[in-house]
């Protein structure tokens, strides 16, 4: 239950509302508490008349009128009671699920690669839901619950002190029950939810991998695992429910007890005249009026248990602190870099490897250079280019640009200064414009136009049926993979970055695109800094400087010519897809 309180920031934003929502609840009791006051009034006077032979019918409409007209207000102050409340866990929940994408959005490159999509997607969902239930009936239901209780008790125990005490003997049964019951529902919520997030996140990447499910004709065999999963999850809610159901009838049990004693018990004060029909009248309809805040007691713990459960999956998230955020050494006086970028014996080994993917870098990019990084598949290219916009951070050794520890440079200065198109494109649902201005924020047309032009694109796109605004799909799946790559390269070139990667980003097109490319790139890219990684010598062979990897250190470094006469790996590659080529022609 304290994971909860993290719930106060965001109450104390609509404090206002809630008093005012809280002023309506016991506006609403108020008139509600009086009403088996006058019922009762009303059936000692009709008695009385028909004991008497003077019969008013007048009175009675006045007592009719009376006990409407409390219903109505009453209900008008309910209905305000749930614009005020369920309106403000309506917005705690918009806050709430808005600073979980944020919060998501710092965390580190390394924290996606171990937590799966669909299990974050559970988390923006179903826990979210089931907080906004503690917060919304959550605090409704316990304010009328304790008014109701507090005024109805009040009413009883001026009437008959002796038989409310008697009446409520059952009550203490109830908390008996709440606590026993609530332990085992927080427990077996939190195994639901988590089997919601293993059910989201088979669900997710049924369908973002569909093209390799068909293409393996693994469809059968992915239905059978959902199914298990979905049979798992249906358990799982079956228990949770069947523990749910115990709850509920025996608060009707209990009620039923207070019932069967107020009866006996004041049926005998009647008889012997200790206490008019009417009086025992308003009594069992005092008593009535309990039963909807024993029952909704109840309900509420369990809306308790489950937020409370769903509050600890996302205070987990919550408390995961950003291992790569601006801090105490972060100069926020630079506002530039020009992309100049220097390795001093960085070292670096993956979370969970005991093997370094980088040994001992010693590199040096000056502004304007174009580095080409080359080297078997596995050898920790990519690896190299993550740490320079901090995807990483290196715990060994320095990386320096323009002269500065990049850890001091701001994060937004320093990503907004680099360009990047990783080996793996991703593409958002959108038309193709608005990604490839995504890293932009106002709206450049002669940027798009030189961008297209650029990254050759430009022709593909006057093909398409509405150009730019061509809707992609997701994750681009209408086009091919080389025009996927292209407009990524579009994107990042759309950026006029100070530095340019490009990761394998040229893989999927063909040797023509590739050198119309790099020629327009070149003028492009005169005195900014480009580095490529690639496993083709025609993309590299025309860099200022090469170096190639090999099981994480450098192990060769030089122009082409000066690789080649090396005879070393470079030159074992390029011999390579040279047979490669002519294989090819033949």
């Amino acid at each position: 239950m304290k994971s909860l309180l993290r719930l106060k920031p965001y109450l104390l934003r609509y404090k206002k509302t809630l008093l005012l929502g809280i002023g309506t609840v016991i506006m609403s009791n108020l008139f509600t508490v009086f009403q088996p006051h006058f019922i009762g009034l009303a059936i000692d006077d009709l008695r009385e008349g028909i004991l008497t032979q003077s019969l008013d019918g007048t009175q009675l409409l006045s007592w009719a009128g009376l006990i409407v007209g409390f219903s109505l207000v009453a209900g008008f102050f309910t209905f305000l009671t749930r614009q005020t409340i369920i309106v403000v866990s309506r917005h705690v929940e918009y806050d709430l699920r808005n600073d979980l994408l944020a919060h998501l959005q710092k965390l580190s490159y390394s924290y996606y690669q171990n937590k799966p999509t669909g299990d974050l997607m559970a988390h923006a969902t179903n826990d979210i839901a089931s907080v906004r239930n503690v917060l919304g009936p959550g605090i409704m239901y316990p304010s009328d619950t304790i008014m109701t209780f507090t005024m109805v008790l009040t009413m009883m125990l001026l009437k008959d002190w002796q038989l409310t005490l008697i009446a409520l003997i059952p009550l203490p049964l109830v908390s008996l029950v709440v606590y026993r019951l609530g332990k085992s529902i927080h427990k077996r919520f939190m195994e639901r939810q988590e089997q919601f997030s293993l059910l989201t996140t088979r669900a997710q990447e049924n369908l973002s991998g569909i093209r390799v499910i068909k293409a393996y004709v693994r469809e059968a065999f992915e239905v059978e695992r959902f199914r298990e999963l979905s049979w798992d999850y249906l358990k799982k809610n079956l228990v949770l429910a069947r523990i749910q159901s115990i709850l509920w009838p025996l608060m009707f049990v209990l009620i039923g007890l207070s019932m069967l004693i107020t009866i006996y018990v004041g049926g005998l004060n009647v008889i012997e005249g200790q206490m008019t029909i009417g009086t025992l009248t308003a009594f069992m309809a005092y008593l009535v009026m309990l039963i909807w805040p024993v029952i909704a007691f109840g309900w509420v713990i369990n809306l308790l248990q489950q937020g409370s459960a769903s509050m600890n999956r996302l205070v987990a998230i919550f408390d995961t602190e950003p291992q790569i955020k601006d801090t105490s050494v972060t100069n926020p006086s630079i506002r530039s870099i020009e992309g100049a970028i220097e390795f001093r014996n960085v070292s670096f080994t993956h979370a969970g490897s005991t093997t370094p993917t980088l040994k001992n870098i010693d590199l040096r990019i000056d502004r304007g250079m174009t580095l080409a990084v080359v080297g078997y598949t596995g050898c920790g290219k990519s690896t190299l280019v993550n740490l320079i916009p901090r995807l990483y951070d290196i715990p060994s050794g320095e990386l320096l640009i323009d002269g500065h520890d990049v850890r001091t440079i701001p994060l937004s200065v320093l990503r907004k200064h680099i360009g990047y198109v990783q080996q793996e494109t991703f593409l958002f649902s959108d038309t193709i414009a608005e990604n490839i201005r995504y890293g932009v924020e106002e709206e450049h047309d002669e940027r798009i136009r030189d961008s297209v032009e650029i990254s050759h694109i430009k022709q593909d796109i006057l093909e398409f049926p509405k150009q730019l605004e061509t809707m992609i799909g997701e994750r681009g799946i209408t086009l091919s993979g080389g025009q996927k790559q292209r407009t990524s390269i579009a994107r990042a070139i759309m950026r006029h970055p100070t530095i340019l990667i490009l990761d394998d980003a040229l893989s999927a097109v063909d040797t023509y695109t590739e050198e119309e490319i790099l020629k327009r790139l070149r003028t492009f890219m005169k005195d900014r800094t480009s580095i490529l990684i690639s496993h083709r010598i025609s993309t590299v062979k025309d860099a200022d400087l090469i170096v190639v990897l090999h099981e994480g250190e450098i192990v060769e470094r030089g122009t082409h010519s000066d690789l080649l006469e090396i005879g070393g790996i470079y030159a074992d590659l390029h011999e390579k897809q040279l047979l490669e080529r002519e294989l090819e022609e033949m």
